[in-house]
């Protein structure tokens, strides 16, 4: 399988589509631990060269599934982790520590847990509402200055955020939620990126499953990370059908799967948008990592893109239950 190669910052050249990590801790359901480590070099055989990760996956157990890849093949990949957010949050007792003195630490842990000397992109996993953006990321470009971080990440900033950030140390990408059906982050902070020359790097692109027509409300267990979003709430259902009805009518008029148009949509609009981007779906299962893929072979029509584009107004429900937990409710 061909995969397209994207230049998110100069000398951070990754697959035009990562995988996102988190799918290999339980934050979505048990995880059998052999098959999320199969799909792990799965999607490098096929030619993913993206991991992203973050320390409080699995409360680390995304990175040490990380780490176990990466004994072997860490010259095969680009790697990306995170920090910033504290707590268990698929139980919602979360907080976000950006204070600069304590950077290094997170590092350093996660480091260990991965099993490398240096990271090739290291996030800010969210803004501390109580530490000026300038001073953590003054102290992640320390970590730049010592060797041990190539380039540097925010996740889920505003587009003034990002601004102030990059005035500090170049910023090679920010990724927050982007998808049909969560669009905000289009009105500010995806022209600031385009400005600024930064990568963007959409998570949850196919909607934690639901966009893909795979989800099964009746099989989410008790700690599944979805029942913390109103748009899995049982009332919103109804109107969120309607969503994929439509995802799944450009499917079948683009042989393609309900995931591979989600995901072509989000290419279309980084065309449109003038900005590298590279989506990060998660998976357990490795023939999902290749259907996935198959998104980056083919371009949507203006016409299907079109139609696509007006799911965000008939979605029902916030992207979260807190909206200042992301950018939209900053701006």
């Amino acid at each position: 399988m061909t995969v397209r190669t994207v230049a998110l910052a100069e000398g951070l050249d990754v697959s035009a589509q990562g995988y996102g990590a988190m799918s290999v801790a339980p934050v979505y359901g048990p995880v059998d631990p052999a098959q999320a480590l199969a799909t792990l070099h799965h999607a490098i055989d096929i030619g993913v060269t993206f991991l992203d990760t973050a320390n409080v996956y699995g409360d680390g157990a995304s990175e040490k599934a990380v780490g176990e890849v990466l004994r072997t093949r860490r010259g095969e990949v680009q790697l990306a982790t995170k920090f910033g957010l504290v707590g268990p949050i698929a139980n919602g007792q979360r907080g976000i520590d950006g204070r600069p003195e304590h950077v290094a630490g997170y590092l350093e842990a996660s480091l260990s847990r991965l099993g490398v000397d240096s990271v090739d992109l290291y996030y800010l996993h969210r803004v501390d509402p109580h530490v000026p953006i300038e001073e953590t990321v003054g102290a992640m470009a320390a970590l730049v200055t010592a060797g041990k971080v190539r380039h540097l990440g925010l996740s889920e900033a505003t587009g003034d955020e990002l601004r102030r950030a990059h005035a500090v140390h170049p910023i090679a990408a920010i990724q927050s939620e982007w998808s049909v059906w969560s669009r905000d982050v289009e009105r500010s902070v995806v022209p600031t990126a385009a400005e600024l020359g930064v990568g963007f790097v959409p998570y949850s692109p196919v909607g934690r499953g639901f966009l893909t027509g795979t989800y099964d409300p009746s099989a989410l267990g008790e700690s599944d990370l979805r029942r913390r979003f109103p748009r899995f709430d049982a009332e919103a259902q109804p109107g969120n059908a309607k969503v994929l009805e439509v995802i799944e009518q450009v499917a079948h008029e683009s042989d393609a799967t309900a995931a591979q148009v989600v995901l072509a949509w989000l290419y279309a609009k980084g065309r449109e948008f003038g900005l590298p981007v590279v989506p990060i779906p998660g998976t357990r299962v490795a023939a999902r990592v290749e259907e996935n893929a198959g998104a980056v072979m083919f371009d949507l029509t203006a016409d299907r893109v079109a139609r696509l584009d007006e799911l965000a107004a008939i979605t029902v429900g916030a992207r979260s239950a807190d909206p200042t937990w992301v950018s939209v409710g900053r701006e």
